[in-house]
């Protein structure tokens, strides 16, 4: 695994040995060429964050931060070790996802969110996107016109909720991407959705 493009382009990134599943280079090209130049000074939080491909792919292509939030700790050494191969300084928070939203203060906004959750359901029996699309504290650390970028398994159901709409999505073998935006509409009306050309 590489990162793809930018200032670090062409480093090999360390991969924990157990436990990740990280995102194909098919798959993060196809994520990054989407969100074009809105990557660049972009603060972004990289959810369940594995080796830190997607948060340094960010700043290699200009983010001008990212935090990294990830509850192994191998992963978060991976983590760390990978910022210092591609040069790069970033907050690596070792914190289960649902802590981190259920504690973090909502001050700090995020043009940018990734969350590449387990395909597994959670140790309560929900799946992990079923949480994070019915976290309303979610929604809030989103900036005014940011993007959430959602990886998951393509045969799972998205739950029934107001609080997001997909502006995007595409089916990548065993991954689907979707990229969603904050919304306040009471009544649940959500735009038309397209697929990324």
């Amino acid at each position: 695994m590489r990162v793809i493009a930018g200032s670090a382009g062409g480093v090999r990134l360390s991969v924990p040995k157990r436990g990740v599943r990280p995102t194909m280079d098919r798959v993060k090209a196809a994520i990054f060429s989407s969100l074009g130049d809105a990557i660049i000074g972009a603060r972004v939080l990289d959810l369940f964050a594995g080796s830190g491909a997607l948060g340094i792919e960010a700043l290699s292509r200009g983010a001008c931060s990212v935090l990294f939030v990830e509850e192994d700790r191998e992963s978060t050494n991976v983590i760390e070790k990978n910022l210092a191969k591609t040069k790069f300084e970033a907050r690596v928070r070792q914190q289960s996802v649902s802590d981190f939203l259920r504690y973090v203060s909502g001050t700090e906004k995020f043009q940018i969110v990734f969350a590449d959750p387990p395909y597994e359901k959670t140790k309560s029996g929900e799946r992990f996107t079923e949480k994070l699309l019915t976290s309303r504290k979610l929604g809030e650390l989103l900036a005014p016109g940011g993007v959430f970028v959602l990886e998951k398994h393509p045969g799972e159901a998205l739950p029934e909720t107001n609080l997001w709409h997909v502006a995007r999505q595409k089916k990548y073998g065993a991954t689907e991407v979707l990229f969603l935006s904050a919304t306040h509409n009471p009544q649940g009306v959500h735009p038309p959705r397209r697929a990324i050309e």
